[in-house]
């Protein structure tokens, strides 16, 4: 596999990262404007993204490695995967890439480019499912290079897709896509004042589930018994 330039990989990351959100919000956006039922508008913004992300990482991944999310760029950096030379730049390039993909979205829908959300979304249980969703998306992302390379882009988005629906957050699950969508008004919105709980939840999850599957991939010492005399 060809070693791509470092610009080719910040593009990638912000390319991927502005479909990404543009996706979140803008099929919320179109959600809330076909239906007045929650259930079925949140249906209607988790597909669309588990699609997606299967999507992005297949095409983007053999660039950047698909992360579009600082808390999976400073796993790798933990694992010493990624130079820590290059975590600012992928950082950066993340969140640049989520809010361009707010700003397309508010446009493709005739809204305002940059909106003040105000969905409130603080509290325990809020911080603990963006705890506990980060923890899951980390873990598939490790076992599944681990194990099924090639089935990572849809690993990630049928987690994706589960973790809205089993976590009280809707599964944020991304430091560059919750500050991408404090800029929005609509149904994916996150009132800016909780971007802070959110983001360190996020990456609580992230570095605990870095460690935890770290010790659960490492095959160890086998211990063989002997039988008999």
């Amino acid at each position: 596999m060809p070693e791509y330039s470092v610009s080719r990989r910040l593009a990638a990351e912000a390319l991927g990262t502005a479909f990404l959100v543009a996706t979140v919000v803008g099929s919320g956006i179109m959600a809330e404007t076909l239906t007045a039922d929650k259930a079925v508008a949140l249906l209607g913004n988790t597909l669309p993204t588990g699609g997606i992300l299967v999507v992005l990482i297949t095409i983007l991944g053999p660039i950047s490695g698909a992360h579009f999310n600082p808390a999976v760029t400073l796993v790798f950096a933990a694992l010493r995967q990624l130079s820590p030379g290059r975590v600012g730049f992928y950082i950066a390039a993340q969140i640049l890439g989520g809010i361009v993909g707010t700003v397309a979205a508010h446009a493709m829908f005739g809204q305002a480019l940059i909106q003040a959300s105000a969905h409130i979304r603080t509290g325990e249980a809020q911080w603990l499912s963006e705890g506990v969703a980060t923890f899951g998306l980390v873990a598939v992302i490790l076992a599944g290079l681990r194990f099924e390379h090639k089935a990572v882009p849809w690993l990630v988005g049928l987690y994706v897709t589960a973790a809205y629906w089993f976590t009280a957050s809707t599964s944020f699950a991304n430091p560059a896509v919750a500050v991408a969508r404090s800029l929005t008004n609509s149904f994916s919105g996150i009132r800016p004042a909780d971007l802070p709980g959110f983001i360190v939840a996020e990456l609580a999850g992230a570095l605990v589930a870095a460690g935890a599957m770290s010790w659960l991939l490492s095959p160890g010492i086998a211990q063989t018994e002997r039988a008999g005399p």
